[in-house]
């Protein structure tokens, strides 16, 4: 399969969804990351630090990696225009899924805006009548899922993802990002929300994400697996 992880800042897909990338870049999926900032508003690190961090990551994860424009860190707003530069990257790469920041309004605006125009953009690479899109060929993708940032704690997930046996590597990929750790601990931090989430279906760590649609299968019984721990 294709993946395609969005993030708003440096570290953002790191912190919420490396694990499951680097799980499924072991199987063989390819992943690409597309960070829509250099992080230019963060108290700590420069933009090009932070690149350079993000590269770094990237190449820990297995994943592809793209930097994409969406008007600067604490600039960004809902609007067609970048909608359409994510949907010019999903025709492009064409994926099979689509992870985005959570639609969370209480988090980094960021963060918000990011995620729905990664939702718009979905729907936009797949309509054939769009002058701005022309040039591409159109791409239905397949799964839109979200994931939450370090700071979300209070949304249960619609699914769970083991990830116990990806804690050094997790880690490794965090701690990448070095300049963002002197404004927090945030290894420390996402390390305890996915102790949480594990400790919750009997698992030592777990990451969560939300669908955007109804999971689709053909029986009930192909669910094999349970998060049910109480």
């Amino acid at each position: 399969m294709k993946i395609l992880a969005i993030g708003a800042h440096p570290d953002d897909v790191e912190f919420g969804a490396a694990p499951l990338l680097i799980k499924e870049a072991d199987k063989g999926s390819k992943v690409k990351i597309v960070v829509c900032s250099l992080g230019e508003a963060g108290t700590s690190g420069t933009p090009q630090i932070r690149k350079k961090e993000t590269r770094a990551a990237a190449r820990l994860i297995g994943a592809e990696l793209e930097f994409v424009d969406l008007g600067g860190d604490s600039h960004m707003a809902s609007a067609p225009a970048g909608a359409f530069k994510l949907a010019e990257v999903i025709r492009k790469f064409k994926p099979d899924i689509v992870l985005a920041p959570s639609l969370t309004e209480n988090q980094h605006p960021d963060h918000l805006a990011v995620a729905q125009m990664a939702r718009n953009a979905c729907r936009y690479a797949r309509y054939g009548g769009l002058k701005e899109l022309k040039k591409l060929p159109v791409h239905k993708v397949g799964a839109l899922y979200f994931y939450a940032s370090s700071a979300e704690w209070d949304k249960k997930p619609d699914i769970l993802v083991d990830v116990s046996d990806l804690r050094a590597r997790w880690e490794q990929v965090m701690l990448c990002h070095k300049s963002q750790m002197n404004t927090k601990q945030y290894v420390h931090l996402v390390f305890s929300k996915a102790a949480a989430l594990g400790a919750s279906m009997g698992a030592a760590l777990a990451v969560g994400f939300y669908a955007n649609d109804p999971v689709r299968v053909n029986n009930l019984s192909d669910l094999t697996l349970s998060s049910r721990n109480y």
